[in-house]
């Protein structure tokens, strides 16, 4: 299938996606009877399913890039240890009881991201390109990621109370309840410019493929290419945990869904990634609200139960392969 065709099928399947989760939830709306149907269309239901694109598209990217650049099938981008990182801050900012200041909350998790995204750039950026380079990079978000966690655990131990510890434990879950206009406005740019950085590796991780002396061959230098996928993941994931909390293994399973419909090079990978990511999170967020369940099922959680026995089915398909 061309790439252009894929582009056009997601970019239709996407958009149709959007237009019924404006209708679906806990009550199914209809702008005909239901009282102030364009308000809870206009004010609720539209930003909430353009943010789960906007989520969507940068996890699912940041996952096809990632696999790429470590050609590893099994990478996730909570291996560089952004995420954590991001939800990191966002939780000592719930536990400041700083949360109800204006963008204090997506700004202390952009903190910690970008924070991340320094840290593993100075340790793996100076022997970037090569084997070594690679394992010191895996290792070096791995070491992020387990630090982040461990921080996170102890500040919620250390929480003031039993309702901050809650509130905490509930963000850290994802979801996409009550989210407005000022989430999209701060996510949509920030996971565009973590696109565009993404889609300048591309070439990079063509020439990753064929090995990395070939690739210096062609003129692809090292540490530029880490530059744009440090910042490109930094950019899309950051932004996302911001808004919405660790939502996880859409840039796990997302790239596997569309790789056999590509040529199977990352570049032309990146942009269907993007889509489907986004239509995948969309398709889930509409489906935690209809669920017939006592509170909505919080997505990060909705989306892990749809990971994890994906992942188990890569792991026994690796393992008959090297049978």
């Amino acid at each position: 299938m061309s790439a252009l065709r894929l582009n056009m099928m997601l970019a239709a399947a996407l958009g149709l996606a959007v237009a019924g989760s404006l209708f679906a939830g806990r009550v199914w709306l209809d702008p005909a009877s239901t009282p102030n149907a364009a308000v809870i269309l206009a004010q609720l239901r539209l930003p909430r399913a353009l943010l789960a694109a906007i989520i969507g598209a940068g996890l699912g990217a940041s996952g096809a890039a990632m696999q790429g650049y470590l050609r590893n099938p099994l990478a996730d981008p909570g291996l560089f240890g952004i995420a954590p990182a991001a939800a990191l801050g966002a939780v000592l900012c719930l536990w400041l009881d700083l949360a109800t200041q204006p963008f204090a909350l997506p700004g202390f998790a952009l903190i910690g991201a970008g924070g991340a995204m320094a840290l593993l750039a100075l340790i793996a950026g100076q022997t970037a390109g090569g084997t070594h380079g690679l394992a010191l990079f895996t290792l070096a978000g791995m070491m992020i990621a387990s630090l982040a966690g461990a921080l996170t655990s102890l500040v919620i131990s250390l929480a003031p109370n039993a309702f901050a510890m809650s509130e905490i434990v509930t963000w850290l879950m994802g979801a996409l309840t009550d989210r407005g206009w000022s989430d999209v406005a701060l996510a949509a740019p920030l996971t565009l410019a973590g696109l565009a950085c993404l889609l300048a590796a591309g070439r990079g991780l063509d020439a990753l493929v064929l090995g990395e002396e070939t690739a210096r061959s062609l003129g692809i230098a090292p540490r530029p290419l880490l530059f744009w996928l440090v910042a490109g993941v930094g950019l899309t994931v950051g932004s996302g945990v911001a808004v919405a909390g660790i939502i996880g293994f859409v840039g796990l399973v997302v790239p596997h869904l569309v790789r056999p419909l590509t040529d199977r090079r990352p570049s032309t990978l990146l942009v269907p990634a993007a889509l489907a990511g986004a239509l995948l999170l969309v398709l889930a967020d509409a489906l935690v609200r209809v669920l017939p369940l006592v509170t909505e099922l919080r997505l990060g959680i909705a989306l892990s139960l749809i990971g994890a026995p994906f992942f188990l089915h890569l792991l026994l398909r690796m393992r008959r392969g090297l049978a």
